[in-house]
């Protein structure tokens, strides 16, 4: 795999073959690009916020959901990463990759480890996604794999959820 560097990025955003529903420049990176938080639920206290700036009290887990819509194409892959600014405030969370033909808003689960509260303002970069080339096109991408969470929108927790709001919306 080779990992894309910005130039490759906007290379195949022009051609259509990458897509990033609401993409900004600022946002790219040397080799990646940043996407930004659109919504936080807290499940704790029930609190979503989807504008201004969500307060995250300490030692507690929370949901962001992205305001990017990605589309991958068959042969290009996601290496997620939070970035550091958010780690060294305390915050954790677990990422992996974004399958050849994912196409939606991620969904990230994150634990506020510190003991004081964290202001996370929506709108502000929350994680670094690094586009990798496969070295041949995927047989069967994500889509025709499993496809749980292909298309969705929003903060989405089980492919159940994202079914229940796919019937809703139609």
């Amino acid at each position: 795999m080779a990992v894309l560097s910005d130039s490759d990025i906007v290379s195949l955003l022009r051609e259509d073959t990458l897509r990033i529903e609401g993409f900004r420049e600022e946002n790219l990176t040397p080799n990646g690009y940043d996407v930004t938080v659109d919504e936080v639920w807290v499940p704790g206290n029930g609190s979503r916020f989807r504008e201004g700036t969500a307060e995250i009290p300490g030692r507690e887990w929370f949901v962001i959901g992205t305001k990017e819509f990605l589309e991958l194409p068959p042969n290009i892959v996601g290496e997620i990463w939070i970035r550091t600014t958010w780690m060294r405030k305390g915050i954790l969370s677990s990422f992996g990759r974004i399958d050849a033909g994912f196409k939606g808003n991620l969904t990230f689960s994150a634990f506020n480890a510190s003991s004081s509260p964290t202001s996370m303002p929506i709108g502000e970069r929350f994680a670094q996604v690094v586009f990798e080339e496969m070295r041949s096109t995927a047989t069967k991408a994500y889509d025709r794999r499993s496809g749980n969470y292909q298309g969705q929108r929003g903060i989405t927790l089980s492919a159940a959820d994202h079914q229940r709001n796919s019937r809703s919306k139609a």
